[in-house]
């Protein structure tokens, strides 16, 4: 495959994880007096991850967040001449998803902008209130730990056939713990999608956004790469 039919399958997935994820919290998290819920929410983003993995996976690896892509390259997956590409186009993914989550949304009498389209934040716009530093580190150990579970998952010497499913689900289970804390990021991309359209704060406190996963991504990389090398690569 080349260069841009993998930019192409990283934009459709990534699309699809920023509509279906955050479409389900915006959409379907309280509708009309009861919905889906955190757990609901969780197990969606959980889904687009798994869906996407079986369905491009075998095109561009389905790495559909900026920081995959890094952790990737960090841990000797991943050329990172390729990088850019990913990059730009599961971000441009993203955008067009929040904007034509934010177009449906619209459509509905009661939806409020202020609310947002699924963002991320902390201290005040935290869905808990976390502080600063609790949220750094949690889209930091989150992340850490979401590359440890796709290297290992699509390790060489792991089951054959099952790295979507232990992944879609690894990212269902950090969903379930940190969307209270930021609204679970842990990817700069689904991040940067709903703060472009709402901007405001959300642009203010999207850097954390990009620093924390990064940071986390790249440490599982060289770490993965480290200690679980196998002998004699």
């Amino acid at each position: 495959m080349t260069l841009l039919q993998r930019s192409l399958a990283e934009f459709i997935g990534t699309f699809w994880l920023v509509l279906g994820g955050c479409g389900s919290a915006v959409l379907a998290a309280t509708f009309p007096h009861t919905g889906i819920g955190f757990a609901g929410v969780a197990l969606a983003f959980g889904l687009t991850v798994l869906t996407m993995a079986f369905a491009i996976g075998h095109i561009s690896g389905a790495h559909l967040n900026p920081a995959v892509t890094f952790g990737l390259v960090a841990g000797g997956r991943f050329k990172a001449a390729d990088l850019p590409a990913y990059v730009v186009a599961q971000v441009l993914g993203a955008v067009i998803a929040a904007a034509l989550l934010y177009y449906i949304a619209s459509g509905h009498p009661g939806f409020d902008p202020a609310a947002g389209l699924a963002n991320n934040g902390y201290g005040a716009h935290s869905p808990g209130g976390y502080s600063l530093g609790a949220c750094f580190a949690t889209e930091v150990v989150m992340t850490f730990m979401f590359l440890v579970i796709i290297l290992g998952a699509t390790d060489a010497r792991a089951s054959a056939g099952f790295a979507p499913i232990a992944i879609g689900l690894g990212l269902t289970l950090i969903h379930l713990i940190s969307i209270p804390v930021t609204n679970t990021s842990v990817n700069p991309a689904r991040s940067t999608g709903p703060a472009l359209i709402v901007q405001g704060w959300t642009l203010g406190q999207l850097w954390l956004f990009w620093v924390a996963p990064l940071i986390g991504a790249g440490l599982a990389g060289l770490a993965y790469r480290t200690l679980f090398k196998a002998p004699g690569r």
